[in-house]
């Protein structure tokens, strides 16, 4: 069936695996991604994740022998169900509707097809998950857990510090070049998503764990072409992947015994709640954080309140048990 070939799609996909599926040409495919990348200006990760929302589709038309111009409203309600039948979580469908907006979007500007089947087409309603955030104290207990006497110690301790100093993504951190920093200005420069730049400051903790890896970081023997990368495996002398920074960051904070679900963007998380809670204006937050909508960093002001209904708990004679 087209759904457990959905779960087993890989992530990585392919346009040559893409075409003929539902009537789509080689061409149209190479027409779409030159139009993901040049006109809505997408990184690689969120093109790959569009080409794998697109694939899915159309692994379901072809499966339903229908042309990917000719779609109807019910065409594309069956589609989603068969994403809930599998298992796959409304956010994530909510995100595939996303992508597949863009794809017929792209079809009506290139005079593919005269009707937007999408047009209509409504997103499954999910509840707003309030994300997992640290204390400053469980911050230092899981910095203090780095081994310093191992070769990658420092490099590791000066990335927890950057990702919570900077509130950076991990894959802004992965890419961040020495050319990107100002130190002496305590500034540095971050490529966002879709190659937007922004400067962030950066405390004097972080430039101070920074002049420390760099020291370890002239020790290694750098492969040609990656020598602006700040951030490197010290075996390979390649820059960290994201999946690298994510398995030590689990096994850091499992180390520290924190119990809560963490991840590399749980520092991003910490950073703007942090900031929010020490008076921060919400639209510097934004700023700092490279959203391109202030309703995405709202979302920290629901934090916020959840923070203050749990200590009124807490505290407030009223509710204190005797």
């Amino acid at each position: 069936m087209w759904e457990e070939r959905c779960q087993m799609s890989d992530k990585v996909l392919k346009i040559d695996l893409l075409k003929g599926r539902a009537g789509v040409s080689k061409a149209l495919l190479n027409r779409y991604v030159q139009y993901l990348i040049l006109e809505r200006g997408l990184s690689g990760n969120t093109l790959s994740a569009y080409i794998d929302d697109l694939e899915k589709l159309l692994l379901f038309l072809d499966f339903e022998h229908k042309d990917f111009r000719t779609i109807t409203l019910d065409d594309l309600h069956l589609f989603m169900s068969g994403l809930l039948d599998v298992g796959i979580q409304p956010r994530s469908i909510t995100r595939i509707v996303s992508g597949i907006r863009s794809f017929y979007r792209f079809l009506c500007l290139e005079k593919e097809i005269k009707r937007d089947a999408t047009e209509l087409l409504e997103s499954p309603r999910i509840g707003r998950r309030l994300p997992e955030v640290l204390s400053v104290a469980e911050i230092d207990n899981m910095i203090e857990m780095i081994d310093l006497s191992m070769a990658e110690g420092q490099r590791n301790r000066t990335i927890i510090e950057m990702l919570y100093s900077c509130g950076l993504r991990v894959s802004e951190l992965c890419e961040l070049k020495c050319s990107d920093l100002f130190l002496e200005d305590e500034y540095i420069r971050v490529k966002g998503k879709g190659g937007k730049e922004r400067l962030i400051p950066i405390s004097k903790t972080a430039v101070h764990e920074l002049h420390k890896w760099f020291y370890d970081r002239n020790m290694i023997q750098i492969k040609p072409g990656y020598e602006d990368y700040v951030f490197l495996s010290l075996r390979r002398g390649k820059p960290l992947s994201r999946i690298t920074v994510f398995y030590w960051v689990k096994e850091l904070a499992k180390q520290a015994g924190i119990i809560k679900s963490i991840s590399p963007h749980t520092f991003r998380h910490s950073f703007a709640t942090h900031l929010l809670e020490g008076g921060a204006n919400l639209r510097v937050i934004q700023v700092l954080l490279g959203h391109e909508r202030i309703s995405t960093t709202e979302i920290y002001t629901h934090i916020d309140r959840t923070r203050l209904r749990e200590e009124i708990l807490l505290h407030h004679p009223r509710n204190i048990k005797k």
